[in-house]
């Protein structure tokens, strides 16, 4: 599932990002006085952990501190990304969420106490099937009911896909005589883990993580750090113990710089994303791409890479890459493009959404030498028109996915030329301000189309909305901030598009 820039709201505790909380314990052992960032932090990990490789199931109690997230390869799930843990509300907010949540819409209520006395204790084989039938959120409450159906739930086919988050603030226990101690993360390792988002931690928080959780040398494979204060030395730290790390993200870390990846990027790595890191600049863009040799996704995100940058992949990465997310990189122009599309031939799924110096002659480019892409992100960009389209449409014969938020020259014209389209599954249109009723209708004879946005277009009327009944392979429809959409014209979608969801 590709990003975009969209703040569609998720109902709570659903199975593509549900957030839950879960209890967390302590271990009993002390934790360090070292400084973050200086030597002893590295040879306090070259220890061997304290913690036994096999451990039995703890019992979970309720000061669990850790939330969990559906992340981006788990089943109906988006990677897109990893969120603070919030109360019932989209992924992307800062908050933090309550000890048990339930989901949208559902008049059950999942309660310790509600259960006690009702819920039988059935045969393994029995309960193994029904704990299917729960989202996440839900088997975290049912894990705390006894320990037959912790034992259960504890098994790793039932958290395959989720990331548990863990703030810096919720990471150790403060003891009676005022000391702190790192959080339990056994039944962690029990349900085999292999991706966490540690969020506002430092170097320290990282040792003690890498010491406390049994699974961060060999089985840890995915790690987002966020706001966090990690330094260079942090960073090769952790890229040096964590041996089985290939996904990356660092987002909101001003921390760290461009010799601190020159110093700790590894060769395994597979996927990178950096966002909101001042620090970062073409120099970065260098160090990637001399020492990631195997690199098939990269996400960037930083205002002070230029068209230099785009130069320095090399021919295995042109090989091996095929998603490249450029987003608000204000300083890419054309050349940049050029740069780009020749170094990177082999590219899928390209974003250049925000990039506000690109116009129609750099989408030419893409059109022209990316023949295999099949997503295309070209929200917030300023100057794309009608023409542009017409590139996409003539050459870009695999595309399935098109996103044009904000893309505010486009016209009726312009869509006339996607209509041709016969792979596009999904169209984001959103506050695409001079699309009207009659580009509409373009887009009646697109069978293909499966995903459908026309969020904030202030044009269209609820008699050229009504036109889309003619699409009844739909499967989503967003009309948020539509004045056409009615109530009565989400009537007539019900009775007409039974199985298409509208987004109102």
């Amino acid at each position: 599932m590709s990003t975009h820039s969209s703040s569609d709201i998720k109902p709570p505790c659903m199975p593509r990002n549900g957030l839950v909380k879960i209890p967390a314990q302590s271990n009993g052992l002390g934790s360090a006085s070292i400084t973050k960032g200086t030597p002893a932090a590295k040879n306090r990990l070259c220890q061997s952990s304290s913690i036994p490789t096999v451990l039995p199931p703890p019992l979970p109690n309720h000061s669990e501190l850790a939330s969990l997230t559906q992340a981006a390869h788990g089943p109906s799930s988006s990677l897109c990304g990893l969120t603070d843990t919030i109360p019932l509300v989209e992924p992307n907010s800062n908050k933090t969420l309550q000890s048990t949540c339930q989901p949208s819409g559902s008049k059950r209520k999942l309660s310790l106490s509600s259960m006690e006395g009702q819920l039988p204790i059935l045969d393994e084989k029995i309960i193994n099937r029904l704990f299917w039938y729960f989202s996440s959120c839900e088997r975290c409450v049912l894990a705390q009911v006894c320990k037959v159906w912790r034992k259960v739930l504890y098994q790793v086919k039932f958290w395959e896909g989720i990331t548990p988050i863990l703030h810096a603030k919720e990471l150790y226990n403060i003891l009676l005589n005022g000391e702190k101690e790192f959080v339990n993360l056994q039944g962690f390792a029990i349900r085999g883990f292999d991706s966490f988002c540690l969020i506002g931690v430092s170097d320290l928080d990282i040792c003690e993580f890498i010491d406390n959780y049994p699974l961060s040398k060999k089985g840890v494979r995915s790690v987002s750090l966020k706001r966090s204060t990690i330094t260079d030395a942090g960073l090769e730290v952790m890229l040096e113990q964590m041996q089985g790390l290939a996904h990356l993200e660092l987002s909101g870390c001003n921390d760290f710089t461009e010799a601190g990846l020159w110093s700790s990027l590894n060769a395994r790595i597979t996927s990178l994303s950096v966002s909101d890191c001042i620090n970062v600049a073409d120099d970065a863009i260098a160090a990637i791409s001399q020492l990631l040799p195997n690199l098939t996704e990269l996400n960037l995100q930083a205002y002070h890479v230029t068209d230099t940058a785009m130069a320095y992949f090399t021919a295995k990465q042109g090989y091996t890459t095929h998603t490249l997310r450029l987003n608000s990189c204000w300083e890419i122009t054309n050349h940049g493009v050029v740069n780009m599309v020749h170094s990177l031939p082999n590219l899928t799924a390209l974003s250049l959404s925000g990039c506000s110096k690109i116009t129609d002659d750099g989408v030419e480019l893409v059109a022209e030498n990316l023949r295999k892409l099949r997503s295309l992100d070209l929200s917030w960009c300023p100057r794309i028109t009608d023409m542009a389209l017409e590139y996409i449409a003539c050459d870009l014969h695999k595309l399935e996915e098109l996103i044009l938020d904000r893309c505010v020259r486009i016209t009726d014209t312009g869509l006339g030329y996607l209509s041709t389209m016969s792979s596009l599954r999904s169209l984001y249109l959103r506050w695409c301000c001079q699309v009207q009723d009659f580009g509409l209708q373009h887009l009646f004879g697109m069978r293909s189309l499966r995903f459908l946005s026309l969020a904030g277009c202030p044009l269209l009327t609820t008699a050229g909305l009504s036109g889309l009944i003619q699409l009844q392979d739909l499967e989503e429809l967003e009309l948020t901030n539509c004045p056409g959409a009615t109530p009565e014209l989400f009537k007539y979608y019900s009775q007409h598009l039974p199985r298409c969801m509208v987004i109102e």
